[in-house]
This record gives C-alpha cells, structure tokens and sequence, in this order.
C-alpha cells in the first residue's frame, strides 16, 4: 500500500493534476542549452548534489553542454567513476551528511544546485537527507559566500501542503516536512543568497516533452518529465528572475484524468 501511494505520486501524470484555471506560455526548452549566466554574470564552476542519479545526472549533463564546470558530490563507488571519466566534471565521493565534506566540496564555486532527497524512512539515526544534506549545502554556500543556490525539493512543501491529494500527502509527509525545513532555512536565515526554489509535481522518467513551465501558483500539481525538470533548474540558474522565488514545475501537456477540461496555471517567464 506505501509502495503503491509512493508510485501515486511519481506518475501523477496518469492519475493527478489538480490545477487552477489560467493560461499558460510554454517554456523554452533551449534556454537551458545557453551559457549559464545571470545577466551578464557568468557562472563558470557549478557544484551539484544529488547528481549520481534522476533529475540531478540530468543537470550535470545540460550544465556540461551549457559551457560551465561541474564539482559534483556522490556516494556510490560506480558514480563518482563514471563522471570522474567527464571532461568539464570534478567528482569528489563523500556523503551530503558530513558538513565538512559538502563545504570542501562546494569550495571555488560559485553557484550551487541541490537535488537531495530520499527515502520515507530515512537513515539509521531517523535523519534525512531531505533537511540534513540541504542544510549543510545551504550553511556551506553561506559560510563560501556563494550567493547562488537553487534548492529542488516538491510541490506539497510550504504554501503548496494542500496541491497533493492528501491520501499522496499523508504517505509523504515526513519527506514532504524535511525538505519545508530546508526551503526555510534558506528563505529566512539566508537573506543575502540569491536562492531560487523549485518544486517539481510527480517526477517521470521519459523523454522530455519540451512543454514543461514553471509557474508561481502554489495550487498546482501534475507530473514533470526528469529531463524537463533538468532543463527548467538549468534555465533558472541562469536567470536573474528567478531569483528569491519559489516556482512549481509542471507539464501541463501530459494527460491527466483528474484534469480533464486541461485546466492550466500563468507561466513564469524566465526571459
């Protein structure tokens, strides 16, 4: 039944999007694929955590492809080998948990993006990821004077509690709470960060449909291919719009049978 309300909210696309009624201007898949710069203020050495896998490897990629260097942080012994071997990537193995790892890490960047979460349960000592792995990317870009952090956590964080059916709600609290936590942290302890935050709907692992958007409406909820995902945290780095907002991300062209008069949300322009 847990598994099963988990999957309940990683495909919403098939099962739930319940949004408001506005219009929407569909984002701009090749913004991502620009140099990553904020109005003439190029960011050249970017530090990922969470990028061994899902949306955060995605970023890495476009991030690559956008000119800039990537310092990425990871676990496993298979992907600290695989981006070792990428021209444009430093990958340092260590774990989010250890704050001395995570400054050492984000040290010389200049903007950071973090993709961190896991699992209901969390570690063996009840921390999760969610907060713990934020927060220290959070303090440490504080401490470094980096300025630039883009926090991914999920729509049913902060303002947005109420978008997910409460069923979904109820199975991803815990998770849902830790990552309020760190959206907290960075919103009111850390005024001079140019942060952005970014709450993704049900996250699907497909090919990327191009017409994903960002919207500030906290009342939607959807699903959202990983590669348009990555394409809208790449294009929101670069975009001094974005920052000290906290935007929803959404496909609003996936089918939704709790949508069916595809009712949409006002797109938040990053250009």
């Amino acid at each position: 039944m847990l598994r099963g309300l988990i999957l309940l909210l990683s495909g919403m696309a098939a099962v739930s999007a319940f949004t408001s009624s506005r219009s929407v201007v569909r984002h701009r898949r090749s913004a991502a694929l620009q140099m990553v710069q904020g109005q003439g203020s190029g960011y050249k050495k970017v530090f990922v955590a969470g990028g061994s896998k899902g949306t955060g490897r995605l970023i890495i990629d476009k991030l690559l492809a956008s000119g800039a260097e990537v310092v990425a942080l990871v676990r496993s012994d298979d992907s600290f080998s695989e981006l070792s071997g990428l021209d444009g990537v430093t990958a340092i193995q260590g774990d989010a948990f250890d704050y001395k790892t995570v400054e050492g890490s984000l040290d010389g960047c200049d903007a950071c993006i973090t993709t961190l979460g896991g699992s209901t349960e969390g570690g063996e000592d009840g921390k999760m990821v969610d907060y713990v792995g934020n927060n220290n990317v959070i303090e440490a870009a504080g401490i470094l004077g980096v300025t630039r952090v883009v926090l991914v956590t999920s729509i049913g964080c902060g303002d947005s509690k109420d978008a997910p059916p409460p069923s979904v709600y109820e199975v991803l609290k815990k998770v849902l709470e830790q990552k309020e936590k760190a959206e907290r942290v960075l919103q009111r302890y850390y005024t001079n960060s140019n942060w952005t935050i970014i709450r993704p709907g049900g996250l699907v692992t497909d090919k990327a449909t191009g017409k994903a958007s960002l919207t500030e409406d906290s009342s939607v909820i959807g699903s959202i291919r990983r590669e348009d995902l990555a394409d809208l945290v790449v294009s929101a780095l670069s975009s001094k719009k974005s920052e000290k907002k906290v935007l929803s991300a959404i496909d609003f062209s996936i089918p939704s049978a709790a949508n069916p008069d595809g009712l949409t949300a006002d797109e938040f322009v990053l250009e």
